[in-house]
């Protein structure tokens, strides 16, 4: 039975769709489907229901026609834009999120929201109820009262009495009089011209109502307001009208029909799913029946040796492995996992050491019991991020073979876009399953343990679940990965890539120590003297680092140009500081400090820190699943951002050095990306420029500038190269101009001159864009896709960006296939021919060794046969090979 006392909650649902479409710019899923408003809009919702508690609500929406409003006034709205195409696809899936939140929606023909509002909220409080009225808008004040609240929970404000009077000038009841006056323009209300809030406020609270306004105008002091409502008596009568809410609309709502029901969370699930909200997704994904599974703890030898016979016939396996810590060159194996039926796992501790830890057995016995299995090409193994388990065991003397499947690498490959490939989202997008996490057995923060402290009951339902969970997801992605024909592109490059990469990051990098010291007083001398001139030039010293000192200096002392201001002051990024660096000293200065900082900071202080004391080595991470492109990214630290174009850039690299004996060898693809163009287009000019391996800036300059090769100049070239890679990137003749500091109609003619030669690369666009907008997606030669889901965007900013990317992700990914499949080639012939050089880095086009002075030769030759024979196109691949002291030296 209802409570009298309930609190009732009334949303005004659709105020909340517009305003929390506008709250978040744009937001999307990967196939880009828009969900900026489906998002704020279901927090709003849920911060109602778990902060306020509310036992009792309903959602009003308005119903679509018109209602008594036009007919009083058929400009009611009309200056409203149409609801935007982008806001207009989630209305339903924001009314199927209210549906499966279990909360009672309120529609009506002829009546708009607030009018429903204002019917539930008058009867509720003639019962002797509490309501409380969810909504931003200033009409719906006009009912709060005693009993009668207001909460914006998108401001997290609240509106009684005193709260309305203080906007206002008068209490709720009045609210319609002063509206009636001032007008709504959201609404096209139109009021009395020249009366805004504070005078209508006044002259309510002086008069009362608008009749004894009107009756009594003779009395208004303001000739202008006193002339203004004599003309337009009958429009503050209408604009009271239409500003009053209908309180009457006939509903037969009880305080029974309000009570809010147990949400339907197997709905949300699949809501959340679709649109890719992963916290939501966590906060109400189905808890697993723990019943059906069977994780076992193996600490004796029998069970264990059981346990390899069985894995052994079982042909297939999971394995998931524990350790010490997240850096498998610096970590310790404290258990492992192994799963070969889908809900059974066994979990092996090795290395659990807190007082009363049971007896485990020996890691070395364990690990040289499972050598035979785990280095068998014929048992297919399955992982999470196996590169991982790859180094922890390769790092105990074993190399992992037979791997069959890795889910992160599965799921990066049937959604590149996708910011997340953990077990975690894997599990719940897949298997509707939140997962044990790591913070759930060894805590997060100032309170994690070692796992080694874990007990290992604990450790066995989390590691087995894993195990398990790897092992099930695997049985579901890989047959969606021959189905979406990734069987080639997965098998033959992404799956040999991994045993490459975890050879890079376990050979790590050297550095010269003393080089960098020397180099970080250099940086500090350098950024002092130019810390004083940068001062000199504002005239007082200033924190350079301080964004908002920065901005007060530049456009309130100096008066700069293009100050833009933002919430916490102006805009002092590299955009804005470069295009002032063109006419002024200062803003020059300050990019140069913050360059070097930058560089200090990130590398030159930063990289000695993260030498490993074990190998007196830098151990970067390669990613194979963050970058849409299918290129590798490098993390902890991140060496392929270090500028190679500026001294200091160069001088970094100086630091990168080989051990003695041995010299680095940097192999460089020449101009990889345009070769690649000449071959998808097939352009004739193009194809033949490299085939007969002319410089392909000069020759472009010079069918631009419609001059011969000999007398292209420097500047030609400059700007011919521009256009070259500007093409490759979809660059616009803005984009160009911009970049080249010219006006953009000669910008324009430089592109159509380039066009109108390079006739090919123009229809490979054209080509590009009429498939991507077809299929939603482009491919790479391997046929690694990018999806394209703004392709048809209404927004014409977001549709253009996805023209970019279908021009140049085929470009750049085939790019990115083509040196991974060289690098695997390289990697088994160094294996195979027994060689002690090492690959050490890839930067994009780049790959980097130390090598023996002994295999110079061998290796120049290895290395060039393999990268230049990698894919046969119509051009030649060709490779710039270089040696050297240091790196900086050998590229």
């Amino acid at each position: 039975m209802a409570e009298k006392n309930a609190k009732v909650y009334l949303i005004d649902g659709s105020s909340y769709i517009y305003r929390a479409f506008f709250a978040i710019a744009h937001l999307s899923n990967s196939k880009g489907f828009p969900t900026n408003a489906i998002y704020v809009f279901t927090n709003m919702l849920l911060k109602i229901l778990r902060e306020k508690g509310a036992e009792y609500a309903a959602i009003a929406f308005d119903a679509p026609g018109p209602t008594f409003r036009h007919e009083a006034f058929g400009e009611y709205k009309a200056n409203r834009p149409s609801m935007p195409e982008d806001l207009r696809v989630q209305v339903p899936h924001i009314k199927e999120v209210v549906s499966a939140l279990r909360l009672p929606v309120l529609e009506k023909e002829g009546y708009e929201a607030d009018d429903l509002i204002a019917t539930l909220a008058r009867k509720l409080e003639k019962e002797g109820m509490e309501t409380v009225i969810v909504s931003g808008d200033k009409d719906l004040m006009q009912l709060v009262s005693s009993r009668v609240t207001m909460y914006d929970p998108m401001k997290d404000k609240t509106f009684q009495v005193p709260e309305v009077k203080e906007r206002f000038g008068v209490s709720p009841d009045k609210v319609v009089e002063v509206m009636g006056l001032m007008g709504d323009t959201s609404d096209n209300i139109p009021g009395v011209p020249g009366i805004g809030p504070k005078t209508a406020g006044q002259l309510i609270e002086e008069f009362g109502s608008i009749e004894e306004l009107l009756k009594n105008v003779g009395r208004v002091k303001n000739a202008r307001v006193r002339a203004s409502l004599d003309r337009h008596a009958e429009q503050a009568r209408l604009s009271r009208e239409l500003a009053t809410l209908d309180s009457d609309a006939s509903l037969d709502w009880a305080l029974e029909n309000l009570k809010i029901g147990e949400p339907d969370r197997k709905k949300l699930q699949e809501i959340f799913k679709e649109m890719e909200f992963s916290k939501l997704l966590k906060d109400f994904s189905l808890r697993p029946n723990h019943g059906e599974d069977d994780y076992r703890l193996i600490t004796g030898r029998a069970e264990f040796e059981e346990l390899v016979g069985n894995l052994r016939k079982a042909g297939t396996f999971a394995l998931d492995l524990e350790s010490t810590s997240i850096e498998p060159m610096r970590a310790e194996i404290v258990g492992l996992s192994f799963s070969f039926q889908p809900h059974q796992a066994f979990y092996l501790p090795v290395g659990h050491t807190y007082p009363g830890a049971p007896g485990q057995l020996p890691r070395q016995e364990v690990l040289q019991t499972l050598r035979p299995l785990l280095e068998d090409p014929r048992l297919k193994k399955y992982g999470q991020n196996i590169k991982y388990d790859y180094i922890l065991l390769a790092n105990s003397g074993i190399r992992l073979r037979g791997i069959a499947g890795d889910n992160m690498i599965a799921s990066y490959l049937l959604n590149p876009s996708k910011h997340r490939h953990s077990l975690e989202e894997l599990s719940r997008e897949y298997l509707d399953r939140q997962i044990i996490t790591y913070s759930d057995v060894a805590g997060s923060g100032a309170k994690a343990i070692p796992f080694s402290q874990v007990t290992v009951e604990k450790a066995c339902r989390y590691s087995g679940e894993d195990a398990d969970l790897t092992l099930q997801l695997a049985q579901l992605l890989m047959p969606k990965i021959e189905a979406e024909g990734f069987a080639d592109l997965f098998h033959r490059v992404e799956l040999p890539l991994i045993e490459v990469l975890a050879a890079m990051e376990m050979n790590g990098v050297r550095l010269d120590l003393p080089l960098l010291e020397v180099m970080s007083r250099e940086f500090e001398r350098k950024m002092d003297k130019i810390s004083e001139e940068i001062f000199d030039l504002a005239g007082e010293p200033f924190n350079i680092n301080s964004p908002q000192q920065l901005g007060k200096i530049l456009f309130e002392k100096l008066k700069l140009p293009g100050g833009k201001r933002t919430k916490t002051g102006y805009s002092t990024d590299v955009e804005v500081l470069n295009e002032l660096s063109r006419d002024f000293p200062l803003p020059a200065k300050v990019l140069e400090y913050r360059s070097l900082s930058k560089l200090k900071s990130t590398y030159v202080d930063a990289l000695p820190q993260l030498v490993n004391p074990k190998t007196g080595r830098v151990h970067t991470s390669f990613n194979q699943t963050v970058t849409a492109t299918g290129r590798l990214s490098s993390s902890d630290p991140n060496l392929q951002n270090i500028p190679i174009r500026s001294p200091e850039g160069r001088r970094i690299r100086e630091a990168f050095i080989p051990e003695q004996g041995r010299l680095i060898l940097s192999a460089d693809y020449s101009q990889i990306e345009l070769r690649i163009l000449a071959h998808l287009s097939g352009d004739s000019l193009l194809v033949e420029t490299f085939q007969e391996d002319r410089d392909v800036h000069a020759a472009t300059a010079g069918e631009i500038f419609r001059v011969s090769p000999d007398q292209v100049n420097p500047e030609m070239r400059r700007l011919a190269k521009v256009i070259n890679f500007g093409i490759i990137y979809g660059m616009s003749a803005f984009g160009l101009a911009k970049e080249l500091g010219i006006q953009p109609a000669v910008a324009q003619a430089y592109i159509a001159n380039y066009f109108q030669k390079y006739h090919g690369v123009r229809d490979y666009i054209d080509r590009s864009l009429e498939a991507a907008r077809e299929k939603g997606y482009v491919i790479t030669l391997m046929n690694r896709r990018r999806y394209l889901p703004d392709i048809k965007s209404q927004n014409r900013s977001i549709r253009q960006f996805a023209e970019r990317i279908a021009i140049n992700a085929p470009i750049q990914g085939t790019a990115a296939d083509l040196i991974k499949a060289a690098m695997i080639r390289i990697h088994r012939r160094l294996i195979q021919e027994g060689r002690e050089s090492k690959l050490t880095l890839q930067i994009h086009d780049e790959l980097v060794f130390e090598v023996p002075e002994g295999e110079l030769e061998g290796l120049r030759a290895l290395v060039k046969e393999e990268m230049e024979g990698v894919m046969k196109l119509s051009i030649p691949l060709k490779v710039d090979i270089g040696l050297g002291k240091n790196w900086a030296e050998a590229h």
